[in-house]
């Protein structure tokens, strides 16, 4: 049984679920391409009619040196990438980026450190003080840095933050194989560590790592079965990158990712899908069918941490041919 057997007019109706099950999703996720596409148009016609999508910037605070050994990363000390460890940016300087991301009518902005954990001190002290100002000029405040404690969190919920991405990356299963220096309950101690201090979760995971498509079920059911679902759910596509040991995997087919934002889509509609690393490589086409699918929020910019991406005014372009709402006014 599919998730909408029922007429379009009573998708409104639907009580969010958090009992998927991975049987469910797999179903999804290899349901024929239009049929697919039609289920996941009629969740995001019901929660988003005016196609609104969220503009979010991401600047790499803190770069390379990364004590962990995630697979795809060019920034762990594991990997021979030629990423090299950066000493963190001053307040300042990320508070002007901000306010340049700003004026180009991004409503989000992101702030990535290269730790494996965060630790007390000067480092973490500038961290709040980038988050209030990033507040203060009128944006949200998401950070990635991690795992941490709860006070930390408690004090990032002080500071204002809006959310905190911590991405799953894969499935249970599959962890292993892509990450030995964290495991996967660790993963969700963090998460449940941020939402237990107000703090709204961001969330997703990577394909094109070699994952079987149970895999990605799996992974998406850890997501679903969350209670409340996360706000916000990135899907990454691998950009491999020379010296990681993903280095060699081919790039994802394009309508993988299609599948994926769809189906992330029916199985939490009121979250935010974000089109995230690898849009590059979509392709104007794949990328509009994401949008349709049910992706309403895309990283904007020229680059995400350390890989590159549309620049502005093709974005500006892209969002345009597609239809979709954004808030120009800048």
């Amino acid at each position: 049984m599919t998730l909408l057997d029922k007429k379009s007019s009573d998708v409104e109706l639907l009580d969010v679920r958090h009992d998927w099950t991975l049987h469910e999703i797999q179903e999804l996720l290899e349901l024929p391409l239009m049929e697919l596409l039609w289920q996941a148009q009629l969740v995001h016609r019901a929660v988003n009619p005016s196609y609104n999508v969220q503009l979010a910037s991401l600047l790499s605070v803190k770069t390379g040196g990364c004590e962990e050994d995630c697979a795809y990363c060019p920034q762990s000390i594991h990997n021979s990438s030629d990423v090299s460890n950066q000493p963190n940016l001053d307040v300042d300087p990320v508070l002007e980026k901000a306010k340049a991301a700003k004026a180009a009518g991004a409503d989000r902005f992101c702030m990535g450190w290269a730790w494996r954990e965060i630790r007390n001190g000067e480092a973490f002290e500038a961290m709040l003080s980038m988050v209030r100002g990033v507040r203060e000029i009128g944006l949200e405040a998401c950070v990635t840095a991690g795992m941490l404690t709860d006070e930390q969190a408690f004090r990032l919920a002080e500071a204002g933050l809006t959310a905190y991405n911590h991405n799953l990356d894969t499935s249970p299963e599959n962890y292993e194989q892509i990450i030995t220096t964290r495991t996967f309950q660790e993963r969700l101690e963090t998460l449940h560590r941020v939402r237990s201090a107000g703090i709204t979760i961001c969330c997703g995971g990577i394909i094109g790592m070699g994952e079987s498509i149970t895999d990605r079920a799996s992974l998406l059911k850890i997501l679903a079965t969350l209670n409340p679902h996360p706000e916000s759910v990135p899907i990454n596509a691998l950009v491999p990158v020379e010296g990681t040991p993903l280095e060699q995997c081919q790039s994802v087919d394009p309508l993988e990712m299609v599948r994926m934002v769809a189906t992330a889509r029916i199985l939490m509609p009121y979250s935010r899908v974000r089109l995230s690393a690898g849009r590059e490589q979509l392709g104007r086409e794949a990328q509009i069918l994401c949008l349709q699918a049910g992706a309403d929020s895309i990283f904007y910019g020229d680059s995400l941490l350390t890989t590159s991406n549309p620049e502005i005014e093709a974005d500006r372009q892209l969002l345009s041919q597609a239809g979709v709402q954004v808030n120009w006014d800048f």
